[in-house]
């Protein structure tokens, strides 16, 4: 409200609407929302959406929750790591990398592992990544 830039930020020419979030149209024409653009992990030039490494991590047997935020880094602006919840038997963080490695592209690779007892949500079940920042 009364503020030109953000208003310019936030309207297209044309009078859509940016919101910041980050849609998918799967194949039958459904949208999705996946992630938000300030969410968004910038490793070396490469867009890391956190949802989709949360979503491999949690496709791991032995995990049970986990959340992903980009940590700074000199050289390459951030670099994912992850929160994660187990079950036992625990794998270890070279385990849940080698998973990762296996299944995502080199730059979504985690550069780190944190084992946690619970991920930080809102009441409305959304990840509370500003905790996670502040606790590394």
């Amino acid at each position: 409200l009364n503020n030109e830039a953000a208003t310019q930020k936030t309207l297209t020419a044309d009078g859509w609407l940016k919101t910041g979030d980050v849609a998918v149209i799967d194949a039958d024409g459904y949208m999705f929302i996946v992630d938000r653009l300030k969410e968004l992990i910038k490793y070396k030039g490469f867009q890391v959406a956190p949802a989709e490494l949360e979503a491999t991590l949690v496709a791991h047997p032995q995990i049970q929750d986990a959340a992903v935020i980009g940590q700074p880094d000199e050289e390459a602006g951030e670099i994912p790591v992850a929160f994660v919840v187990c079950q036992d038997p625990v794998p270890s963080p070279e385990e849940i990398k080698s998973y990762i490695v296996s299944h995502l592209s080199h730059y979504k690779h985690l550069h780190g592992v944190t084992f946690v007892d619970a991920i930080p949500k809102s009441p409305s079940g959304k990840i509370l990544r500003r905790l996670l920042r502040d606790s590394l």
